[in-house]
């Protein structure tokens, strides 16, 4: 692994994790994730975030520092725009290597390395409008932009280069491999980080996109060149393509998003597939586009792009002991804790011995905001009336969509 140069003194070292493990302990990453660190070097020399031993990451970091002929004990100072542990798990044995390093965060994150890692010295605080001069020069600043998304978290800039690192924000899943930067990767390529890019989005980060849209404001006068996360492709070509891209993402907060329903749905015996067979129908009259995700088969992560990127949502479930069935309870506990607002949705399920799950559904979505077409239930399998009622429903919900 070598780093990859972005401008004169400026560069970009990476890990490439390849893992079974679930990001943050949720998300599944098949295609892996990269944890991106910067060095920005002048008379001193600013390492840029951090990693956490995760599948040798640490040692990848080290190949690319030695082929630009550093070592962790070399470094002056380390910047840390954001504290998850996937960006500075490691720091306890940074600090061992290199004891003289000052360490450089916002307030709130100084307090998070004497929380997290018991360090307490060559510590420095920083907020919007302080800098950091390297000499030769290399003068780093800093952008405080909390809740991305964490509360601690910055954006650091390097005018000369007009690199903005931004950590979490601008970032994707998915491993680079050799390569770094935009123009370096395929068509089919971009394709699929921009997937990514929408699944981390809605995964991490769309609780928080108001705080995406006042970053960008913050950050609007700066002559940006680059844009370099620390997750996924650093931008060079085009970095105002992923910022004009988050900020369609942070848009679809609370409001309108793709002309397009995301059909979610479990069924214990088949009974409630009956219904949801009957509502697509109804939907493909009407010409509107939908995707289909069954729960508990694929997992949330994937449910919960789907949900956030499209206008309207079908759930469908059956009752299960007086209840929503247990995989669909857990998909609306994701949907609320991640702020899936503002949608247009029909619920709709059958069930045995008894209902439940409406009441118990209806409780569950109070906070959610949504525009509800009367929920419809049915005992065991669907009559033809039920069938015609059903896909009348689901046109009626594509109308809607329509309208907006």
């Amino acid at each position: 692994m070598k780093a990859q140069t972005i401008a004169e003194g400026v560069y970009c070292l990476h890990a490439d994790i390849q893992t079974t493990d679930l990001f943050e302990g949720i998300w599944p990453i098949p295609d892996g994730v990269s944890l991106n660190a910067y060095v920005v070097r002048g008379e001193k020399t600013a390492l840029i975030d951090l990693v956490r031993d995760w599948t040798g990451a640490p040692q990848q970091l080290a190949d690319c520092l030695a082929s630009i002929g550093l070592d962790f004990s070399r470094i002056d100072y380390l910047i840390l725009n954001h504290l998850e542990p996937d960006h500075t798990g490691w720091l306890r044995e940074f600090r061992k290597q290199n004891p003289g390093a000052e360490i450089l965060a916002t307030a709130k994150g100084i307090n998070l390395v004497k929380t997290f890692y018991k360090v307490e010295t060559g510590l420095r605080a920083v907020k919007d409008g302080d800098t950091l001069d390297l000499g030769g020069g290399k003068v780093l600043g800093f952008f405080e932009t909390p809740n991305i998304h964490w509360p601690e978290t910055m954006i650091t800039w390097e005018p000369v280069s007009g690199t903005l690192f931004t950590c979490d924000a601008f970032g994707s899943f998915g491993t680079l491999g050799d390569r770094v930067f935009d123009d370096e990767f395929t068509e089919t390529e971009h394709v699929f980080f921009e997937d990514e890019g929408l699944r981390y989005f809605a995964n991490i980060l769309s609780s928080f996109a108001v705080f995406v849209e006042k970053a960008v404001r913050k950050t609007a006068g700066l002559d940006i060149k680059i844009v370099a996360p620390s997750h996924g492709p650093v931008w060079r070509e085009n970095p105002q393509k992923i910022i004009d891209r988050y900020l369609k993402y942070a848009s679809w907060a609370g409001g309108p998003a793709e002309k397009k329903i995301a059909v979610i749905w479990g069924s214990m015996y088949g009974q409630t597939k009956e219904g949801v067979d009957a509502v697509i129908r109804g939907i493909e009259k009407e010409g509107i586009p939908y995707v289909v995700r069954r729960v508990p088969d694929e997992n949330v992560s994937w449910v919960l792009t789907d949900a956030y990127r499209c206008s309207g949502i079908v759930l469908a479930m059956p009752t299960y002991e007086y209840a929503m069935f247990p995989p669909m309870s857990y998909v609306l506990d994701i949907f609320r804790r991640k702020h899936i607002y503002g949608k247009k949705v029909l619920r709709i399920g059958s069930w045995g011995w008894a209902g439940g799950a409406k009441k118990d559904y209806e409780a569950a979505i109070e906070a959610l905001k949504w525009t509800s077409i009367e929920s419809y239930e049915w005992p065991g399998s669907p009559t033809e009336e039920d069938l015609k009622m059903l896909e009348a429903k689901g046109a009626e919900l594509a109308r809607a969509l329509k309208a907006e």
